[in-house]
Formats: C-alpha cells, sequence, structure tokens
C-alpha cells in the first residue's frame, strides 16, 4: 500500500455551511475571531500541516455573503478551490462538495470547519491509515459509561466502553468509495449523522485511527470560550 500512500492526492471537503442554530448570534460561529483570526482560518491553517492535502473544497451555505472577505488574501500551501453551496442536510453538502473535486482526486477527507484544531500528527494518522485501509475516522476512547435509552429515557441497555469511540472529523475515504456509498444510501442520506455512518451502511469497512481531545468541534459559547482561552495562552 505504500506505493498508493506516496501517489496520494488527497481533497478535503470542508463542511461550513451549518447555521449554528446551536451556537446562536448573528455572525455564523466558523466567522467569528479567536485569537486574531477568524475560526475558519485557524481550521485552514491547521490542515496545512498536512504535506498530502492537495485541495481543499469549501461547502458554504448558499446565501453566505462571508467566505469570500474572510479568505482574501490568506495563502495555502494546498489550492482553496472555490466554494460551492451545500445543503441542509450536512450529507448533501458533503455530496454537492464531492462532486465538485477536480478528478484527480481519490482520497477524500470530510471535516467540519468549526474544528479548528486538529493536530499533524492525528492528520498523518487518519491519512496512513486510509491508505492503508482504505477508510479511517479519528477516534478517542470513552471514558464516561455510555448508556442506551429509549424515547422516555429507560435505559435499554449499556455497551462495553471499552469497545465505544467518539468519532471525529476529518473523516477519509477511498474517493470511489465515498461515491459509491452516497449513491447506494441516496434515499436514506438525511438519517446519517456523520460521513462514516454512510459508508458503513454501504457495506465498506471504516477503521479508527487516533484523534485528539484537541480536535474539539466548536458548537456551544463555551466550546468557544474553551477555544479562546486555549489559542491566547500560546500553547500552540
Amino acid at each position: 500500500m505504500n506505493a498508493h500512500n506516496q501517489a496520494m492526492q488527497v481533497g478535503i471537503l470542508l463542511l461550513a455551511a451549518g447555521s449554528g442554530k446551536r451556537f446562536g448570534g448573528m455572525l455564523p460561529k466558523q466567522y467569528i475571531t479567536v485569537a486574531d483570526q477568524p475560526l475558519l482560518i485557524h481550521t485552514l491553517n491547521s490542515l496545512a500541516q498536512e504535506e498530502r492535502i492537495s485541495v481543499v473544497q469549501p461547502v458554504i451555505a448558499g446565501d453566505d455573503e462571508l467566505y469570500a472577505e474572510v479568505t482574501k488574501g490568506h495563502q495555502f500551501p494546498f489550492d482553496l478551490l472555490p466554494p460551492v453551496a451545500g445543503g441542509i442536510e450536512r450529507s448533501i453538502s458533503m455530496q454537492r462538495g464531492l462532486a465538485a473535486l477536480p478528478d484527480f482526486i481519490d482520497m477524500v477527507g470530510v471535516h467540519d470547519a468549526a474544528r479548528p484544531l486538529p493536530s499533524k500528527q492525528l492528520l498523518k494518522d487518519v491519512f496512513d491509515v486510509a491508505a492503508e485501509h482504505g477508510t479511517a475516522v479519528p477516534g478517542i476512547a470513552v471514558h464516561d459509561t455510555i448508556k442506551e435509552v429509549d424515547h422516555n429515557g429507560r435505559v435499554v441497555k449499556t455497551p462495553d466502553r471499552a469497545l465505544l469511540r467518539a468519532v471525529q472529523t476529518p473523516q477519509v475515504a477511498r474517493r470511489d468509495w465515498f461515491e459509491e456509498a452516497i449513491e447506494k444510501e441516496s434515499e436514506r442520506l438525511a438519517f446519517h449523522t456523520d460521513d462514516a455512518s454512510v459508508l458503513e451502511a454501504a457495506g465498506f469497512p471504516v477503521y479508527i485511527s487516533q484523534g485528539d481531545s484537541l480536535n474539539r468541534k466548536i458548537t456551544t459559547r463555551s466550546d468557544m470560550e474553551w477555544l479562546h482561552t486555549y489559542l491566547e495562552e500560546g500553547e500552540l
């Protein structure tokens, strides 16, 4: 697989089409300035640590008027492609982003724009595992006991936490596998909450790479406060 690894042409779908309802406020969270930079720029700079990424395809909201302004004048080692408009569902955004990627891209990573701190090691691990197995998703061990409940809040079962992982992005797979999975699952795309579950449902094996607790998705105001504190303390 090493030969494929060397030749691997990686494209990232950067999903930034969400409305950020849980976050609140007028400005979409990916454009809020933290430590002198919009959140989105922190994310792009983090992705720039992985030299195998040759293109990044942003997927933004159809009425987004801020993206062009926020990214203007920034330079990256990858080709930042013109953005495409996403959909209401994550899977629709992914589908549109995938269709816009250049033909030479054979490995695709889907990443949340609101996950600004994927480390160099996390990116290396996820692409190494994907090069070997065809898919990879960063995951971290679950330390709390997890309960599965029914709609009334009654506990149905307690899964073995040793076998559980909290997954992150970028979620990576061969492009042809993603395309085939989306086609197979086209009627059920809205039910999938992450990209890997589309692959799983279509019968593709998904492997876990090493995640990182700092690779946190900024969803709430307390997440943003955490990020601000972390970046301002200069620990990067």
